[in-house]
This record gives C-alpha cells, sequence and structure tokens, in this order.
C-alpha cells in the first residue's frame, strides 16, 4: 500500500525537547510488554544507509505505538548478503505465519512511485519503507532526531497494513494516508498512533497468526 507524506513547516522547536527525552529513557518505550498480548516476529532487512542506533531508535518508537495497540513486536537484525553454509539463525530459517519482514529501502527505484510516497507492503508478509524520506522530513525541519521518530511512524503504519489488511487507511490515528503538518506534529509528540478500533482488529489479526502457527507446528509434529 502506498503512503503518501505531504511537506509541513518545521517542528524541531517544539518537539526537540520531547523527542531528546524520549530517547534517553529507552526503558519507556516497551511499557506493557509483560501483558499477555499477541507477539509478530519483524525480520528487519536494512538496504539503506540508516545506522544501526537510527534502526534502533525507530524501533523502539514503531514497538511503542504497536505496544500501545496491545502487540508486542521482537526484532530481529538480519543480513543482506547471500546466506553461507553453516549453522541457521533466526532469518536464515523458514518464516512462520507469524513472522513479518521489513525491508529498509534507500528509495524508490527509478521514481516508480510519486516523491511523497515512503512505503509499500506486499502481502502477507512484507513491508518495505523508505529511510530517504525519514532523512529528508528531518533535514527539512533542521533536526536530525526526527529521523528514527518518522521511521518509525512509517514502520508502524505498513506493519499495521500487513494486519489490517490494503483497505485500511483511515480518516484518523496514524493509518491515515496522508501525512501533513498535523500529523507529523504527532508523530514527533508520540500521539500518531492506532486508533481503539484499530487496535482491536490488529490483535484479533496477530492472534489469527499465531493460532495458524500452532495448528501448523501440531500437524507437523511426528506421531509417537
Amino acid at each position: 500500500m502506498k503512503t503518501r507524506l505531504v511537506s509541513g513547516v518545521s517542528f524541531a522547536v517544539i518537539v526537540g525537547l520531547i523527542g531528546i527525552m524520549r530517547f534517553a529513557f529507552p526503558e519507556t518505550a516497551f511499557a506493557g510488554e509483560n501483558d499477555p498480548s499477541p507477539t509478530i516476529t519483524v525480520q528487519v532487512y536494512n538496504y539503506s544507509q540508516a545506522s544501526p542506533a537510527t534502526l534502533r531508535g525507530a524501533e523502539r518508537e514503531a514497538g511503542r505505538i504497536l505496544g500501545e495497540a496491545g502487540l508486542h513486536a521482537v526484532w530481529l537484525a538480519c543480513p543482506v548478503v547471500p546466506f553461507t553454509v553453516g549453522p541457521q539463525g533466526p532469518c536464515q530459517k523458514e518464516p512462520v505465519a507469524t513472522d513479518i519482514r521489513l525491508r529498509v529501502l534507500a528509495a524508490p527505484i527509478h521514481h516508480k512511485f510519486q516523491d511523497n510516497v515512503f512505503g509499500f507492503t506486499v502481502h502477507p508478509v512484507l513491508a518495505s519503507v523508505y529511510y530517504g524520506y525519514a532523512v529528508r522530513r528531518a533535514k527539512s525541519d533542521d533536526a536530525e532526531f526526527e529521523v528514527p521518530l518518522i521511521l518509525g511512524c512509517v514502520i508502524a503504519h505498513e506493519l499495521g497494513h500487513l494486519l489490517l489488511g490494503p483497505n485500511g487507511h483511515s480518516a484518523g490515528g496514524i493509518m491515515q494516508q496522508e501525512w501533513g503538518p498535523k500529523q507529523l506534529r504527532l508523530s514527533l509528540m508520540g500521539g500518531l498512533v492506532f486508533t481503539s478500533q484499530q487496535s482491536e482488529l490488529l490483535r484479533g489479526a496477530a492472534r489469527a497468526r499465531t493460532e495458524r502457527q500452532n495448528l501448523t507446528s501440531t500437524s507437523s509434529t511426528p506421531e509417537d
């Protein structure tokens, strides 16, 4: 699903302190992790120039947003080089129903999409986001700390599409199709989240994936 980003005015002065405090105290990012929430595993493939620190910040922000919706996300950093012969790690194993693959890309190839498109999904397991757009938006505000926050919101939005379906856009919340100044301000202040109805649907979709995985595991277990 293509998502567009609408340019707006700078919010660096308004949200600078808020952004710094949120990254200075990352333990608050996953509040409620001990609750019995459905879990999704996100395999992250970084094809961009995003640093590990930036990706960790984006994952914290996306995890916080998903956490407010009642989901628990497990993030796996996966290699983008060809697999070699040897012991298989989590990323090399056959994906299961609860797995999601996330690609962090630099920018659209050959301008296939419009300049303000910053992500898309391929159902049921692949989400892609464009790191370059988060960088460009942060530079327009002259505030580099915004990059993980914006990227995290984009990631949460695209993961939402995989769970809610291709028609998951809404008039409010993080699933809005176009983000203007109001939406960007909310994203930088931590207020761009899933609606209560979307949160319920997300939990239901995640539980359904878990049930499918449990059934698959049970059916593949050899009988005594």
